[in-house]
């Protein structure tokens, strides 16, 4: 673990102004990168059989994406008690999270250490390979320090051995890739991701099933080449050069909107902290 000083101001949180923690995840692009951690981690058979088994995935689809990005967000901007309690409650469900994986035969726990660096290290992954290649402008040393920053929010859910650069994530991937592998599972989850359920209204009134698909279909072009030949499809650079144009698109079309449009409340509050006294951008 690589340690990150953490703000004076407990109200701050874990990570504060200043850190390339706030960087990376108030950028527009990280969004997009979130669903492409979504997509790879569906290739890791225990981590997608404690989904499938425990989870509302399927019948619940926005709700459980909602409260993924919520805890995502209350981690990155909340205060630290606020962040202490969520971490709590989300410890206390993982431990009745477990059973036997029907694609291996082996036993998971949601509380496995492991699998908890699984999804924690795609996660991370996902958020900063989009905004890099969206053209944030981060320098190799900030995508480190984000990565060594974020060791700390793996370590609230009991994660240990967390890659805390990006040589040391590109060695965890090296090394788990062989666990990984498609499956039925994977296959159902990549599409509800692409095609959720939508209500008929919604679908008929608005741009909401064009826009979802857009993006998801951007998330899913935003693996690595690797993970894209898993599911079935070709790991070509040519998707990668799409990719890169999409999302950077997707960045400067947010980048246009007003500010209260741009970040959910979590954000617009923790930004709102951070700022000095007086400055009202």
């Amino acid at each position: 673990m690589t340690s990150c000083a953490l703000p004076a101001d407990p109200e701050l949180g874990y990570f504060g102004p200043g850190s390339a923690t706030w960087k990376v995840m108030a950028d527009p692009a990280a969004g997009a990168g979130g669903l492409a951690a979504l997509f790879v981690q569906a290739l890791h058979p225990r981590a997608m059989a404690g989904v499938a088994e425990h989870s509302d995935f399927s019948t619940a689809f926005w709700p459980r994406l909602s409260r993924t990005a919520e805890y995502v967000m209350t981690v990155t901007f909340s205060p630290r008690d606020r962040v202490d309690a969520v971490a709590a409650k989300v410890r206390a469900a993982h431990e009745w999270v477990r059973g036997v994986d029907p694609v291996t035969g082996l036993p998971y726990r949601a509380s496995d250490p492991d699998l908890l660096r699984w999804v924690h290290v795609t996660e991370v992954w996902g958020f900063l390979d989009a905004v890099r290649r969206a053209g944030a402008g981060l320098s190799d040393a900030e995508a480190d320090r984000f990565l060594a920053e974020q060791v700390r929010a793996a370590e609230l859910l009991g994660a240990t051995d967390v890659p805390a650069s990006r040589a040391e994530v590109a060695d965890y991937f090296a090394a788990v890739r062989p666990e990984l592998r498609a499956s039925g599972t994977s296959r159902h989850a990549v599409l509800r991701l692409l095609a959720p359920p939508m209500p008929t209204r919604v679908q008929l009134t608005t741009p909401a099933r064009p826009a979802w698909t857009a993006i998801a279909t951007l998330g899913f072009a935003l693996q690595p080449r690797w993970a894209r030949r898993m599911h079935g499809l070709p790991g070509l650079p040519t998707t990668d050069l799409a990719a890169d144009l999409a999302v950077r698109a997707l960045r400067t079309a947010v980048l246009a909107l007003p500010e209260t449009w741009r970040h959910g409340p979590t954000a617009r509050e923790a930004l709102a902290r951070g700022r000095p006294v007086g400055d009202a951008a």
